[in-house]
């Protein structure tokens, strides 16, 4: 019986894979023999319908199908092993590009790249190993998420009443640290006697998708005084969002403009432009100017602001968004240095 190579049998373990794996979803467009490109992408937990990360990722990848004619399909895996399988899918059936959407994905695709260094891959929140470079065909997509949570930090601290904020984290990994540092230096920078409540749902990526448990720390943090509650959490967040309702406080939403999910109770939210930075991405290698290494993006580069305008952000004072205004300058033109932990 003829032995088979390795390359065959990680095929057959990828189709196999996939088998376990939620049905492909295709966006309306065109097909794919006609497409100038086609793209992949991998939720990340929580998966579509999170009304924040993932959504937004989605809305570029969606964007990119409408206005430039790629062909996309996504997948939403289940654990650890399904989110390997899925872009070594994809990269298998010869896609030009392969998203991995969430820090998660950083180890499994640069093993993936590895074995399909003519696919070009791209991860949102791309965290660097610290033991191998990054493969030359990955795109590390990174925010400074840091300046972001400073702004919604400083509206935090000025319109509080109790002078007292919180922040409820999901994983406690160094990414969620950032928005923590962020958050906590843009309320004492506004308010330096306001008390700060963190707390972070768990080490775990199920952290992310826990209401029941981010209404408990948010509960905990309003009955120790704080009264504007932001969260960096996936759906746990929504858990945040009716503690707060519930005890007539404010919160502060994240990633995307969360209004909708709590009107009256998410005072902002702090937006992670994800869908700009995919489209971007996939314009890119359309362009064949595609580049692999670290790419990060924060005020400057307007790949992070703040909902501050329209009826979103009606609870904002004026004199808060004149202030919030020019601590943005502040931070992009260096005078004000955020911490990151």
């Amino acid at each position: 019986m003829p032995r088979l190579s390795s390359l065959t049998v990680a095929l057959a373990l990828a189709a196999v894979a996939s088998v376990f794996l939620p049905a492909r979803v295709k966006p309306a467009n065109a097909p794919a023999q006609r497409s100038p490109a086609r793209v992949g992408l991998v939720f990340d937990v929580g998966g579509r319908g999170d009304k924040s990360f993932n959504d937004s990722a989605y809305e570029g990848l969606s964007k990119a199908a409408k206005d430039l004619g790629v062909y996309t399909e996504v997948m939403e895996p289940s654990g650890a092993e399904d989110r390997e399988a899925a872009m070594r899918l994809f990269a298998a059936r010869g896609f030009d590009l392969v998203v991995g959407v969430g820090f998660i994905f950083s180890t499994d695709m640069n093993i993936v790249a590895t074995a399909f260094p003519k696919t070009n891959f791209a991860c949102v929140d791309y965290s660097p190993s610290s033991d191998s470079p990054i493969p030359s065909n990955v795109a590390g997509l990174v925010f400074r998420e840091e300046e972001g949570a400073f702004m919604v930090g400083a509206v935090a601290g000025l319109v509080s009443k109790n002078k007292g904020v919180g922040f409820v984290g999901g994983m406690d990994v160094p990414l969620i640290h950032k928005f923590e540092a962020g958050f906590v230096a843009g309320a004492k920078y506004v308010c330096p006697t306001c008390r700060a409540h963190t707390a972070y749902a768990g080490s775990t990526p199920e952290a992310f998708k826990d209401p029941a448990k981010g209404e408990a720390l948010a509960t905990s943090q309003i009955s120790s005084g704080a009264d504007v509650i932001f969260h960096a959490s996936g759906t746990t967040g929504l858990g945040v969002f009716e503690a707060a309702r519930d005890m007539g406080v404010y919160a502060i939403g994240v990633d995307a403009d969360q209004h909708d999910e709590m009107p009256g109770v998410v005072v902002t939210s702090m937006i992670k432009r994800v869908d700009i930075v995919v489209f971007d991405t996939i314009q890119s290698v359309l362009d064949h100017r595609f580049v692999g290494g670290l790419h990060a993006f924060g005020l400057r580069e307007r790949g992070i602001d703040y909902v501050h305008d329209g009826p979103h952000a009606s609870h904002i004072p004026d004199n808060v968004k004149v202030k919030v205004a020019e601590i943005r300058d502040k931070i992009v033109d260096g005078s004000i240095s955020v911490p990151t932990k």
